[in-house]
Protein backbone atom coordinates (compact mmCIF):
# COMPACT_ATOMS: atom_id res chain seq x y z
CA UNK A 1 0.00 0.00 0.00
CA UNK A 2 1.48 3.31 -1.06
CA UNK A 3 2.51 6.19 1.42
CA UNK A 4 -0.63 8.54 -0.41
CA UNK A 5 -3.02 5.81 0.20
CA UNK A 6 -1.86 6.16 3.68
CA UNK A 7 -2.18 9.79 4.14
CA UNK A 8 -5.39 9.09 2.54
CA UNK A 9 -6.69 6.96 5.62
CA UNK A 10 -5.48 9.27 7.84
CA UNK A 11 -7.78 11.79 5.85
CA UNK A 12 -10.52 9.67 6.26
CA UNK A 13 -10.39 9.56 10.08
CA UNK A 14 -10.74 13.28 9.88
CA UNK A 15 -14.11 12.57 8.88
CA UNK A 16 -15.50 10.05 11.02
CA UNK A 17 -18.62 11.08 12.76
CA UNK A 18 -18.33 11.39 16.95
CA UNK A 19 -21.09 9.34 18.48
CA UNK A 20 -21.78 6.64 21.26
CA UNK A 21 -18.69 4.48 20.10
CA UNK A 22 -16.13 7.51 21.88
CA UNK A 23 -16.35 7.75 25.45
CA UNK A 24 -16.41 11.11 27.18
CA UNK A 25 -16.95 13.43 23.79
CA UNK A 26 -19.27 16.02 24.05
CA UNK A 27 -23.08 14.79 23.82
CA UNK A 28 -24.17 18.31 21.81
CA UNK A 29 -21.04 17.09 19.43
CA UNK A 30 -22.80 13.71 18.54
CA UNK A 31 -23.18 13.97 14.36
CA UNK A 32 -20.30 16.13 13.83
CA UNK A 33 -17.11 14.88 11.93
CA UNK A 34 -13.79 14.55 13.77
CA UNK A 35 -12.73 17.58 12.13
CA UNK A 36 -15.54 19.62 12.78
CA UNK A 37 -15.42 19.13 16.40
CA UNK A 38 -11.46 19.93 16.53
CA UNK A 39 -11.75 23.13 14.78
CA UNK A 40 -14.60 24.13 17.84
CA UNK A 41 -11.28 23.93 19.77
CA UNK A 42 -13.35 23.26 22.80
CA UNK A 43 -12.17 23.48 26.24
CA UNK A 44 -11.47 19.99 28.27
CA UNK A 45 -13.05 21.39 31.05
CA UNK A 46 -15.91 24.09 29.89
CA UNK A 47 -16.76 22.44 26.51
CA UNK A 48 -19.29 19.60 27.32
CA UNK A 49 -16.59 17.07 27.71
CA UNK A 50 -18.05 14.22 30.40
CA UNK A 51 -16.08 12.29 32.72
CA UNK A 52 -14.68 9.92 32.76
CA UNK A 53 -12.17 11.40 29.93
CA UNK A 54 -8.30 10.53 28.92
CA UNK A 55 -6.55 13.38 27.49
CA UNK A 56 -3.12 13.92 26.06
CA UNK A 57 -0.74 16.73 26.79
CA UNK A 58 -0.05 18.42 23.25
CA UNK A 59 2.77 19.65 24.84
CA UNK A 60 4.26 16.43 25.89
CA UNK A 61 3.64 14.36 23.22
CA UNK A 62 5.59 16.92 21.13
CA UNK A 63 8.65 16.70 23.87
CA UNK A 64 8.67 13.13 24.05
CA UNK A 65 8.54 12.86 19.90
CA UNK A 66 11.66 15.26 19.21
CA UNK A 67 13.50 13.89 22.67
CA UNK A 68 13.87 10.35 21.10
CA UNK A 69 14.07 11.34 17.60
CA UNK A 70 17.64 13.28 19.29
CA UNK A 71 18.59 10.67 20.99
CA UNK A 72 18.35 8.06 18.45
CA UNK A 73 19.98 10.48 16.27
CA UNK A 74 22.94 11.04 19.00
CA UNK A 75 23.71 7.10 19.20
CA UNK A 76 23.32 6.34 15.64
CA UNK A 77 20.55 4.48 16.12
CA UNK A 78 17.70 2.98 13.78
CA UNK A 79 14.14 3.60 15.68
CA UNK A 80 11.56 1.32 15.01
CA UNK A 81 9.04 2.44 18.03
CA UNK A 82 6.75 -0.14 19.02
CA UNK A 83 3.56 0.30 18.00
CA UNK A 84 1.38 -1.69 20.10
CA UNK A 85 1.51 0.66 22.53
CA UNK A 86 -0.47 3.38 20.96
CA UNK A 87 -1.94 1.27 17.66
CA UNK A 88 -2.69 4.76 16.75
CA UNK A 89 -2.14 5.39 13.15
CA UNK A 90 -1.42 9.29 13.75
CA UNK A 91 1.32 8.57 16.40
CA UNK A 92 2.92 5.89 13.65
CA UNK A 93 3.27 8.86 10.83
CA UNK A 94 4.46 11.21 13.86
CA UNK A 95 6.59 9.21 15.25
CA UNK A 96 8.34 8.61 11.24
CA UNK A 97 8.34 12.01 10.72
CA UNK A 98 10.35 12.30 13.79
CA UNK A 99 12.95 10.15 11.83
CA UNK A 100 11.38 6.51 12.66
CA UNK A 101 13.07 4.08 10.46
CA UNK A 102 9.70 2.11 10.53
CA UNK A 103 7.02 1.11 13.24
CA UNK A 104 7.42 -2.34 15.20
CA UNK A 105 4.44 -4.62 15.84
CA UNK A 106 3.53 -7.75 17.25
CA UNK A 107 0.50 -9.64 15.78
CA UNK A 108 -0.60 -9.86 12.22
CA UNK A 109 -3.93 -7.61 12.87
CA UNK A 110 -1.29 -4.82 13.94
CA UNK A 111 0.74 -4.92 10.44
CA UNK A 112 -3.19 -4.43 9.10
CA UNK A 113 -3.95 -1.20 10.75
CA UNK A 114 -0.27 -0.04 9.88
CA UNK A 115 -0.57 -1.49 6.23
CA UNK A 116 -4.07 -0.27 6.23
CA UNK A 117 -2.46 3.17 6.79
CA UNK A 118 0.61 4.11 4.62
CA UNK A 119 3.51 2.39 6.89
CA UNK A 120 6.34 1.09 4.87
CA UNK A 121 8.62 -0.46 7.12
CA UNK A 122 7.80 -2.90 9.84
CA UNK A 123 9.37 -5.14 12.23
CA UNK A 124 7.72 -7.92 13.55
CA UNK A 125 9.09 -8.39 17.13
CA UNK A 126 7.59 -12.16 16.97
CA UNK A 127 8.04 -15.65 15.35
CA UNK A 128 4.89 -15.64 12.82
CA UNK A 129 3.73 -19.45 12.32
CA UNK A 130 0.29 -18.14 10.88
CA UNK A 131 -0.65 -20.11 7.66
CA UNK A 132 -3.07 -17.14 6.51
CA UNK A 133 -1.34 -14.12 8.09
CA UNK A 134 1.82 -15.44 5.98
CA UNK A 135 0.22 -15.62 2.77
CA UNK A 136 -1.18 -12.28 3.32
CA UNK A 137 2.12 -10.53 3.64
CA UNK A 138 3.51 -12.31 0.99
CA UNK A 139 0.89 -10.85 -1.18
CA UNK A 140 1.34 -7.27 0.37
CA UNK A 141 5.20 -7.35 -0.09
CA UNK A 142 4.47 -8.90 -3.49
CA UNK A 143 2.03 -5.80 -4.75
CA UNK A 144 4.05 -3.26 -2.90
CA UNK A 145 7.98 -2.82 -3.91
CA UNK A 146 8.26 -0.17 -0.66
CA UNK A 147 6.77 -2.76 1.63
CA UNK A 148 9.39 -4.15 4.07
CA UNK A 149 8.36 -6.40 6.95
CA UNK A 150 11.01 -8.15 8.96
CA UNK A 151 10.50 -10.57 11.13
CA UNK A 152 11.38 -12.78 14.55
CA UNK A 153 12.59 -16.49 13.91
CA UNK A 154 13.27 -18.63 17.07
CA UNK A 155 13.09 -22.20 15.81
CA UNK A 156 13.26 -24.84 13.04
CA UNK A 157 9.88 -25.66 13.15
CA UNK A 158 9.07 -22.07 12.62
CA UNK A 159 11.56 -21.78 9.68
CA UNK A 160 10.15 -24.70 8.43
CA UNK A 161 6.59 -23.50 8.93
CA UNK A 162 6.75 -20.25 7.47
CA UNK A 163 8.46 -21.41 4.38
CA UNK A 164 5.66 -23.93 3.91
CA UNK A 165 3.39 -20.81 4.30
CA UNK A 166 5.48 -18.97 1.75
CA UNK A 167 5.79 -21.28 -1.18
CA UNK A 168 5.42 -19.00 -3.90
CA UNK A 169 6.37 -15.58 -3.11
CA UNK A 170 7.81 -13.60 -5.43
CA UNK A 171 10.32 -12.03 -2.52
CA UNK A 172 11.52 -14.01 0.29
CA UNK A 173 10.89 -12.98 3.70
CA UNK A 174 12.93 -11.65 5.59
CA UNK A 175 14.27 -12.84 8.99
CA UNK A 176 16.06 -12.11 12.06
CA UNK A 177 16.90 -14.70 14.78
CA UNK A 178 15.90 -14.07 18.46
CA UNK A 179 18.30 -15.19 20.72
CA UNK A 180 16.44 -15.40 24.33
CA UNK A 181 17.11 -13.31 27.19
CA UNK A 182 18.42 -16.32 29.36
CA UNK A 183 16.84 -19.46 30.79
CA UNK A 184 13.17 -18.99 32.46
CA UNK A 185 12.79 -15.26 30.06
CA UNK A 186 10.28 -15.23 27.27
CA UNK A 187 10.71 -16.23 23.43
CA UNK A 188 14.28 -17.04 21.88
CA UNK A 189 16.71 -19.45 21.36
CA UNK A 190 17.99 -20.00 24.25
CA UNK A 191 21.73 -21.09 23.28
CA UNK A 192 23.76 -19.70 20.30
CA UNK A 193 24.19 -23.08 19.10
CA UNK A 194 20.09 -23.24 18.78
CA UNK A 195 20.67 -19.94 17.40
CA UNK A 196 22.82 -21.51 14.54
CA UNK A 197 20.68 -24.71 13.84
CA UNK A 198 17.79 -21.54 13.56
CA UNK A 199 19.78 -20.27 11.19
CA UNK A 200 21.02 -23.28 8.95
CA UNK A 201 16.96 -23.84 8.70
CA UNK A 202 16.53 -20.43 7.06
CA UNK A 203 19.34 -20.95 4.71
CA UNK A 204 17.48 -23.93 3.81
CA UNK A 205 14.26 -22.06 3.30
CA UNK A 206 13.33 -20.59 -0.34
CA UNK A 207 10.99 -18.39 1.07
CA UNK A 208 13.40 -17.04 3.95
CA UNK A 209 16.37 -14.45 4.04
CA UNK A 210 18.50 -14.25 6.97
CA UNK A 211 19.41 -10.60 7.99
CA UNK A 212 20.71 -10.25 11.37
CA UNK A 213 19.69 -10.90 14.92
CA UNK A 214 17.68 -9.29 17.06
CA UNK A 215 16.42 -9.99 21.25
CA UNK A 216 14.49 -8.13 24.26
CA UNK A 217 16.82 -7.20 27.29
CA UNK A 218 13.64 -6.75 29.18
CA UNK A 219 13.59 -9.96 29.74
CA UNK A 220 16.88 -10.87 30.73
CA UNK A 221 16.42 -12.13 34.69
CA UNK A 222 16.94 -10.21 37.79
CA UNK A 223 17.94 -7.85 35.14
CA UNK A 224 20.73 -4.93 36.04
CA UNK A 225 23.06 -2.49 34.36
CA UNK A 226 25.86 -5.26 34.15
CA UNK A 227 23.09 -8.11 33.48
CA UNK A 228 21.43 -6.44 30.47
CA UNK A 229 24.97 -5.55 28.92
CA UNK A 230 26.55 -9.07 29.29
CA UNK A 231 23.20 -10.33 27.25
CA UNK A 232 23.61 -7.27 24.71
CA UNK A 233 27.28 -8.22 23.85
CA UNK A 234 26.40 -11.96 23.49
CA UNK A 235 23.66 -10.40 20.73
CA UNK A 236 26.55 -8.77 19.11
CA UNK A 237 28.44 -11.29 19.49
CA UNK A 238 26.16 -13.40 17.71
CA UNK A 239 25.74 -11.47 14.65
CA UNK A 240 29.52 -11.07 14.57
CA UNK A 241 29.68 -14.68 14.21
CA UNK A 242 27.24 -14.94 11.91
CA UNK A 243 28.89 -13.37 10.00
CA UNK A 244 31.91 -14.61 9.66
CA UNK A 245 30.09 -17.50 8.94
CA UNK A 246 28.93 -16.02 5.76
CA UNK A 247 25.24 -16.26 7.11
CA UNK A 248 23.98 -13.18 5.39
CA UNK A 249 25.03 -13.44 2.02
CA UNK A 250 21.74 -12.08 0.45
CA UNK A 251 21.26 -9.16 3.45
CA UNK A 252 21.84 -5.27 2.18
CA UNK A 253 22.38 -4.81 5.76
CA UNK A 254 22.61 -6.45 8.84
CA UNK A 255 20.28 -5.80 11.33
CA UNK A 256 20.74 -5.64 15.22
CA UNK A 257 17.59 -5.02 16.92
CA UNK A 258 17.23 -5.28 20.87
CA UNK A 259 15.45 -2.23 23.06
CA UNK A 260 12.58 -1.76 25.24
CA UNK A 261 11.68 0.96 27.01
CA UNK A 262 13.57 0.69 30.18
CA UNK A 263 17.50 -0.30 29.02
CA UNK A 264 17.76 1.80 26.46
CA UNK A 265 21.06 3.40 27.11
CA UNK A 266 22.67 0.22 27.59
CA UNK A 267 21.57 -0.98 24.08
CA UNK A 268 22.97 2.79 22.48
CA UNK A 269 26.20 1.78 24.90
CA UNK A 270 26.53 -2.05 23.44
CA UNK A 271 25.70 -1.21 19.92
CA UNK A 272 28.28 1.52 20.02
CA UNK A 273 30.76 -1.02 20.01
CA UNK A 274 29.27 -3.56 17.12
CA UNK A 275 32.31 -4.28 14.60
CA UNK A 276 32.76 -3.64 11.19
CA UNK A 277 30.68 -6.47 9.48
CA UNK A 278 30.85 -7.15 5.95
CA UNK A 279 27.37 -5.27 5.00
CA UNK A 280 26.35 -2.13 6.83
CA UNK A 281 24.64 -2.61 9.98
CA UNK A 282 21.10 -1.42 10.57
CA UNK A 283 21.01 -0.98 14.75
CA UNK A 284 17.19 -0.91 15.29
CA UNK A 285 16.37 0.14 19.10
CA UNK A 286 12.59 -0.64 19.72
CA UNK A 287 11.32 1.57 22.78
CA UNK A 288 7.70 2.22 22.43
CA UNK A 289 6.46 3.63 25.78
CA UNK A 290 8.34 6.97 25.42
CA UNK A 291 5.72 8.61 23.60
CA UNK A 292 2.97 8.94 26.22
CA UNK A 293 5.57 8.07 29.06
CA UNK A 294 3.87 7.48 32.18
CA UNK A 295 3.26 8.08 35.80
CA UNK A 296 4.45 4.71 37.60
CA UNK A 297 6.47 1.70 35.68
CA UNK A 298 8.35 3.75 33.05
CA UNK A 299 8.80 7.14 35.30
CA UNK A 300 10.46 4.85 37.66
CA UNK A 301 12.04 2.82 34.88
CA UNK A 302 13.27 5.32 32.19
CA UNK A 303 16.76 5.55 31.25
CA UNK A 304 17.02 8.78 31.29
CA UNK A 305 17.05 8.76 34.98
CA UNK A 306 20.62 7.07 34.57
CA UNK A 307 21.97 9.91 32.40
CA UNK A 308 19.90 12.89 32.95
CA UNK A 309 22.36 15.33 30.66
CA UNK A 310 20.72 13.40 27.76
CA UNK A 311 16.95 14.92 28.73
CA UNK A 312 13.76 13.47 30.38
CA UNK A 313 10.84 12.23 29.11
CA UNK A 314 7.35 13.79 30.31
CA UNK A 315 4.26 11.93 31.17
CA UNK A 316 1.56 13.17 28.92
CA UNK A 317 -1.67 10.82 30.19
CA UNK A 318 -4.43 12.25 31.81
CA UNK A 319 -7.46 10.43 33.04
CA UNK A 320 -9.84 13.05 34.55
CA UNK A 321 -12.53 11.54 36.37
CA UNK A 322 -15.60 12.96 38.63
CA UNK A 323 -16.37 12.74 42.41
CA UNK A 324 -19.99 11.15 42.56
CA UNK A 325 -20.10 10.04 46.10
CA UNK A 326 -17.88 11.37 49.53
CA UNK A 327 -19.84 9.04 52.23
CA UNK A 328 -17.39 9.80 54.79
CA UNK A 329 -14.94 11.83 55.54
CA UNK A 330 -11.94 9.46 54.99
CA UNK A 331 -13.37 8.54 51.56
CA UNK A 332 -14.72 9.34 47.88
CA UNK A 333 -15.65 7.51 44.82
CA UNK A 334 -15.20 9.24 41.41
CA UNK A 335 -16.53 7.67 38.31
CA UNK A 336 -13.67 5.90 36.46
CA UNK A 337 -12.96 2.58 36.94
CA UNK A 338 -11.04 -0.71 35.32
CA UNK A 339 -12.87 0.14 31.84
CA UNK A 340 -11.16 3.08 31.58
CA UNK A 341 -7.73 3.36 33.38
CA UNK A 342 -4.80 1.32 33.37
CA UNK A 343 -3.94 -1.27 36.62
CA UNK A 344 -1.82 -3.83 35.97
CA UNK A 345 1.39 -2.32 37.07
CA UNK A 346 -0.16 0.21 39.44
CA UNK A 347 -3.28 1.82 40.43
CA UNK A 348 -4.23 6.03 38.73
CA UNK A 349 -2.16 8.29 40.95
CA UNK A 350 -4.60 11.35 41.87
CA UNK A 351 -2.62 14.53 41.15
CA UNK A 352 -5.21 17.92 40.98
CA UNK A 353 -8.30 18.59 41.39
CA UNK A 354 -10.88 21.23 39.51
CA UNK A 355 -14.23 22.81 40.68
CA UNK A 356 -16.53 24.11 39.00
CA UNK A 357 -14.49 24.89 35.63
CA UNK A 358 -11.93 26.70 38.79
CA UNK A 359 -7.90 26.34 38.52
CA UNK A 360 -6.44 22.95 39.01
CA UNK A 361 -4.74 22.97 42.79
CA UNK A 362 -2.56 19.76 44.03
CA UNK A 363 -4.84 16.73 45.20
CA UNK A 364 -3.57 16.79 48.37
CA UNK A 365 -4.52 14.20 51.09
CA UNK A 366 -6.39 12.46 48.11
CA UNK A 367 -4.91 8.21 47.27
CA UNK A 368 -6.66 6.06 44.77
CA UNK A 369 -7.00 2.66 46.98
CA UNK A 370 -8.63 0.13 44.31
CA UNK A 371 -10.87 0.26 41.32
CA UNK A 372 -13.49 -1.31 40.63
CA UNK A 373 -15.29 -1.74 37.04
CA UNK A 374 -16.43 1.67 36.96
CA UNK A 375 -15.38 3.84 40.08
CA UNK A 376 -12.05 4.77 41.95
CA UNK A 377 -11.56 4.03 45.66
CA UNK A 378 -10.13 7.24 46.92
CA UNK A 379 -8.96 7.82 50.94
CA UNK A 380 -8.69 11.26 51.80
CA UNK A 381 -6.97 12.53 54.91
CA UNK A 382 -8.16 16.06 56.56
CA UNK A 383 -5.99 18.01 54.26
CA UNK A 384 -7.86 16.70 51.40
CA UNK A 385 -10.80 19.34 49.82
CA UNK A 386 -12.95 17.41 48.04
CA UNK A 387 -16.41 17.36 47.48
CA UNK A 388 -19.19 15.72 44.96
CA UNK A 389 -18.61 17.06 41.76
CA UNK A 390 -15.49 17.99 41.70
CA UNK A 391 -12.93 16.96 39.02
CA UNK A 392 -9.68 14.29 39.77
CA UNK A 393 -6.68 14.65 37.40
CA UNK A 394 -4.95 10.86 37.77
CA UNK A 395 -1.72 9.97 36.63
CA UNK A 396 -1.82 6.58 35.19
CA UNK A 397 1.33 3.68 34.68
CA UNK A 398 1.50 1.75 31.70
CA UNK A 399 0.79 3.25 28.85
CA UNK A 400 0.20 0.15 26.75
CA UNK A 401 -2.73 -0.57 28.63
CA UNK A 402 -3.46 3.00 29.00
CA UNK A 403 -4.29 3.27 24.94
CA UNK A 404 -6.22 0.51 24.82
CA UNK A 405 -9.57 1.49 26.82
CA UNK A 406 -9.85 4.59 24.58
CA UNK A 407 -11.01 4.79 21.02
CA UNK A 408 -10.48 8.87 20.50
CA UNK A 409 -8.33 10.54 22.77
CA UNK A 410 -8.79 14.15 22.83
CA UNK A 411 -5.23 16.20 22.84
CA UNK A 412 -5.11 18.99 24.77
CA UNK A 413 -2.70 21.85 25.12
CA UNK A 414 -2.28 22.99 28.77
CA UNK A 415 -5.15 26.02 29.07
CA UNK A 416 -7.34 22.57 28.07
CA UNK A 417 -7.99 23.66 24.15
CA UNK A 418 -8.35 20.21 22.43
CA UNK A 419 -6.68 20.82 19.49
CA UNK A 420 -6.75 16.69 18.10
CA UNK A 421 -8.08 13.69 18.41
CA UNK A 422 -6.20 10.19 18.62
CA UNK A 423 -7.88 7.39 17.18
CA UNK A 424 -6.79 3.59 18.12
CA UNK A 425 -7.31 0.31 16.52
CA UNK A 426 -6.94 -2.64 19.19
Amino acid sequence: MALDTGTEALADLAEEHVDHRFKGLPPDAYGLTVAELAAQRRNLFTGGFTTPVLALSAERLAHNLALMETYSARHGLAFAPHGKTSMAPQLFHRQIEHGAWGITLAVPHQVRVARAFGIRRVFLANELVDAAALRWIAAEQDADPDFRLVCYVDSVRGAELMDAALEGAARPLDVVVELAAGEGARTGARTEAECAAVADAVTAARALRLVGVAGYEGEVPDADPERVRAYLRRLVALAAGFDEQGRFTGADEIVVSAGGSAWFDAVADVFADIPALSRPVLKLLRSGAYVSHDDGHYRELTPFNRVPEEGALEPAFRLWSQVVSRPSPEQAFTNAGKRDAAYDLHLPFAQVVRRDGGAERPATGVTVTGLSDQHAWLRTTAEADLEVGDWVGMGLSHPCTSFDKWQLIPVAEADGTVVEYIRTYF
